[in-house]
């Protein structure tokens, strides 16, 4: 069966609810016929011009906020490229063709982002249903002979109620945001790796979880142990935001620690595992330390339950670090060490640690995300670290974030 094409811009004109399209920088892009009709206004007095020119505040009403509450709003939708949905408004229009008059308007606004190819804004649509008639018609009480002051009394509690509403949005939206400042410093300092500025040749990328307060329990960390040797880990705590978080911070800790003293990558994750016992928001944690030899040039790594890291050699084979894989944190393991294998590397290769999150997808076998994996660090093996970690977040997918946090840390050997 043939679909038939659709003439979308025959379909926008006759859509009954009022629609405006804008342009990132707020000038209209196009209209349908119900907006035209519900503001009174031409498509030559909208089309091409900047949105608040032709709908500014009435200058007769001194409480007046329409442009500033429909502005904020279209700027949180650039910023978050989320829709966002309007408190009713009131907000008069122009009557046209006679300046300086205007008509009482009440809206219910909702502003919905169109994303280009890049990701970003393209368009803005703009769309509104006119409350007008039933703010002005509509009483909650009803008194036989006095319509006027019923009116009246609805409009104005109507439009009070509608002020708080904006007004506690806008508090919640603060609210939100001084918990997400407080979240991304606490993981700033939590994730705070000294080490890795002296390696120019490691690149790692940090992404939480799409819709979160973009903290989460991965976690990565870079440590020098001696001139010729130093070690990288990468870990994932259970869980989302700031509790997941919090624990992250104490195992990376510990671990950043018992590596310091402890030489073995076996044996400083045996002391994390010993650790992890004592918190139940420890259990079931996973993650993976190598470390590295340039001296002697092999890798010793271990893993406790941990996704296997990529050794990418140079003539473009991958293979998968998956000798010495135990149980997750917290498990007894019954071993009086964790086991810990030891590769060769060759100059120009490279080692890639990295969490479930880059490679995990619903409804999928985990070798399926291993194969895309392998198969995009075969295919960029003479990339830098930098362009190699962008390559492989965009070539899986989640470049702009993903269901899972992310962690992923790429050393050039």
């Amino acid at each position: 069966m043939t679909t038939p094409e659709i003439d979308y811009r025959a379909l926008f004109a006759v859509t009954p609810s009022p629609y405006l399209v804008l342009a990132p920088d707020l000038v209209v892009a196009d209209v349908n016929e119900a907006y035209l009709r519900a503001t009174g206004r031409t498509r030559d007095e909208l089309i091409g011009h900047y949105l608040f020119e032709v709908h500014p505040d009435n200058p007769a009403d001194p409480e007046a906020n329409g442009v500033r509450n429909l502005n904020a709003s279209l700027q949180r939708v650039l910023r978050s490229r989320a829709p966002d949905t309007m408190a009713v408004q009131k907000y008069d229009v122009p009557v046209s063709g006679r300046p300086g008059v205007f008509q009482v308007k009440w809206w219910s606004p909702i502003n919905t982002p169109v994303l280009g190819p890049d990701g970003e804004v393209q368009w803005i649509i703009h769309r509104v249903e006119d409350m007008t008639e039933f703010v002005l018609t509509r009483s909650p009480r009803s008194r036989p002979g006095d319509p006027g002051e019923e009116r009246s009394a609805m409009e104005a509690e109507l439009y009070t109620r509608a002020q708080e509403l904006q007004r506690l949005n806008e508090e919640l939206r603060e609210a939100h945001a001084r918990e997400r400042q407080t979240a991304l410093t606490l993981q700033e300092a939590m994730l705070h790796s000294p080490d890795l500025a002296g390696h120019r040749d490691i690149a790692v990328r940090y992404i939480p979880a799409t819709q979160s307060l973009n903290v989460c329990g991965d976690w990565y960390d870079v440590v020098d142990l001696s001139e010729d040797t130093f070690t990288v880990a990468v870990g994932d705590v259970v869980g989302h935001g700031l509790e997941a978080a919090a624990v992250m911070g104490m195992l990376r800790s510990a671990l950043s620690a018992a590596v310091r003293a402890i030489h073995e990558p076996g044996k400083a994750m045996d002391v994390l595992c010993r650790y992890a016992r004592t918190f139940e928001g420890a259990l079931a944690t996973t993650a993976v330390k190598a470390v590295i030899d340039t001296r002697r040039r092999h890798i010793t790594y271990t893993s406790a339950g941990h996704l296997p890291p990529a050794l990418s050699r140079s003539d473009g084979t991958v293979a998968l670090l998956d000798q010495a894989t135990e149980p997750p944190l917290g498990v007894v393991t019954g071993q009086a060490t964790r086991a810990q294998a030891t590769v060769a590397y060759t100059p120009g290769d490279t080692l890639v640690l990295y969490t479930d999150g880059l490679i995990e997808r619903r409804d999928e076998d985990i070798d399926a995300g291993l194969r895309r994996l392998t198969g995009a660090l075969a295919r960029h093996a003479g990339l830098s670290p930098c362009r190699l970690a962008d390559a492989l977040l965009a070539g899986l997918g989640v470049a702009d974030s993903g269901c899972d946090d992310i962690a992923l840390v790429i050393v050039r050997l």
